[in-house]
């Protein structure tokens, strides 16, 4: 914990900070954050996303203790993954245990009528997440899943999802220590762009021309642009330095 606030906060401090959203902490660990927090007195409350761990029953409790924390904590966001069967009366209790100010952002488990949990989630107001990578191969969605995943997206009307997990890279990539392709968040982006505009999203998940999809994402127009980023609203990487590394060896800042 101390070390992830450390850089953090340096990277609030640095000339990339716009670049930089939310800390990501689970529920199990807030009593760790603040006593952290508690030592590092920071000048303004820091930005949190909750990540759920505790089971949807833990959701009032954990909210609770960040509020009595409000020198020490803005939560922005509140992210937990959904039953396999995402039904009415779950999505119903999330909505009452969050503020309608924060950010409500639920991950349907993958698998035999995934999607249809994904439209239950964008119809009741919730960002969907999709988990784009993790331990194992299996963790990883295929090109078919992710291109299946915006094209529920860009058929709901305005609705913003979050990426996570193994997007620390722009481009396409393959692992050199488990061999494993890994999806790039520059794919994923002109993947978005595409799917808005009826382009081909595979393409855009499989290409790993770096140049190519910068090329393309400079070329979207304001308009276009501002669609693609309400869209993919956000996304969670365990480095800051990798993901700025590579789009300022894309020319993209």
């Amino acid at each position: 914990m101390p070390e992830a606030l450390r850089a953090h906060f340096e990277a609030r401090a640095g000339d990339r900070a716009g670049l930089l959203g939310v800390f990501l902490c689970q529920a199990s660990r807030l009593p760790e954050l603040i006593t952290e927090l508690i030592k590092v007195k920071p000048k303004q409350p820091l930005p949190l996303s909750l990540i759920i761990d505790t089971g949807l029953g833990g959701v009032p409790k954990a909210i609770s203790i960040v509020e009595s924390r409000s020198e020490l904590l803005s939560l922005r966001m509140v992210e937990m993954p959904a039953p396999s069967d995402v039904d009415e009366v779950w999505l119903e209790r999330v909505s009452e245990f969050v503020p309608e100010d924060v950010i409500r952002v639920v991950e349907p488990r993958r698998g035999v009528g995934w999607l249809d949990g994904v439209r239950k989630v964008i119809e009741h107001g919730s960002w969907p997440k999709i988990r784009c990578g993790g331990v194992s191969s299996e963790n990883f969605p295929s090109i078919d899943e992710v291109a299946d995943f915006l094209a529920v997206l860009s058929g709901a009307d305005a609705a913003s999802f979050k990426a996570t997990n193994s997007l620390h890279r722009a481009v396409r990539h393959d692992d050199p220590e488990t061999g494993i392709e890994h999806h790039g968040f520059l794919n994923l982006l002109v993947a978005v762009a595409r799917s808005l505009s009826g382009g081909d999203v595979r393409d855009a998940l499989s290409s790993t021309d770096g140049q190519q999809l910068a090329d393309e994402a400079r070329g979207l127009s304001e308009q276009a642009a501002k669609a693609v980023r309400a869209s993919f609203a956000s996304y969670a990487s365990a480095s800051f330095a990798e993901p700025l590394a590579d789009l300022e060896a894309l020319g993209l800042l």
